[in-house]
């Protein structure tokens, strides 16, 4: 995994970084996300406080490389607060009786 440039953006309460929910997938993370994040499309916007924390700890521990964070837009008010809660994106699960057919 290649060291990327993620954008954060803030309001005068609270700040985002925005991260592919692709990557928190990868990462095995995208269920630790809490709902005090945002998400839009593809893209999650972690909450700076413990949801970040969260990814920077992961995302060092996949690449050995400590993430890097470009300043992006700071408004009084965000639109970001009114995406949708962040929810982890539904994963496959392949039920056992399907698995006990390769064996």
């Amino acid at each position: 995994m290649k060291t990327k440039t993620f954008k954060s953006y803030s309001d005068c309460g609270h700040g985002w970084v925005a991260v592919k929910k692709s990557l928190l997938v990868e990462l095995g993370i995208s269920n630790s996300i809490s709902s005090y994040s945002y998400q839009r499309g593809a893209t999650a916007y972690l909450e700076e406080d413990c949801d970040l924390t969260t990814f920077v700890k992961a995302f060092k521990a996949a690449t050995g490389e400590v993430p890097v964070f470009s300043e992006g837009k700071h408004q009084d008010r965000s639109p970001i607060r009114s995406y949708a809660t962040y929810q982890a994106p539904q994963q496959k699960v392949t039920p056992l009786f399907e698995l006990a057919a390769f064996f």
